[in-house]
C-alpha cells in the first residue's frame, strides 16, 4: 500500500512548507517544488528533470536521504553556483517512502 510522506521544504524566501507528497506517482524532489509552487514559475527544473540545469539544487537539512550524487549530479553540481557539500539536484531525489521526513532548502537562482 503506497502513503503520502511528510517533506518539509525551505523556500528561497526562507519559508519552510511541510508539505505531503505521493510515493505512488514516479515523482522526483523538483515536481513537488514545482507541483507545490514553491519556486516562481520559470527558476526550476529548467530542463525537465534531465540533470543538465541545476536549477533544482537543494541542500539537505537532515540525515533522512543520503548525499551520495549520481555521476550526471555530480557533473553538474561541479559547474553550478551556490554548491554545498550537502548539495543535490532534487530531480535526482525519488519520492519514495525511504524519504519520509526529509528536510530540504531550495538553493538560490543560478
Amino acid at each position: 500500500m503506497t502513503q503520502d510522506i511528510t517533506i518539509k521544504i525551505t523556500d528561497r524566501e526562507g519559508i519552510t512548507h511541510e508539505i505531503q507528497a505521493p510515493t505512488d506517482m514516479n515523482l522526483n524532489v523538483m515536481e513537488v517544488i514545482r507541483m507545490y509552487e514553491l519556486a516562481e514559475e520559470g527558476t526550476i527544473g529548467i530542463c525537465g528533470g534531465m540533470a543538465l540545469c541545476a536549477s533544482c539544487q537543494c541542500y539537505v537539512l537532515n540525515d533522512v536521504i543520503s548525499l551520495e550524487r549520481n555521476p550526471d549530479e555530480e557533473a553538474m553540481l561541479s559547474e553550478a553556483y551556490h554548491v554545498k557539500e550537502n548539495s543535490r539536484l532534487g530531480c535526482q531525489i525519488p519520492v519514495t517512502e525511504d524519504a519520509n521526513g526529509l528536510a530540504i532548502e531550495i538553493a538560490p537562482e543560478q
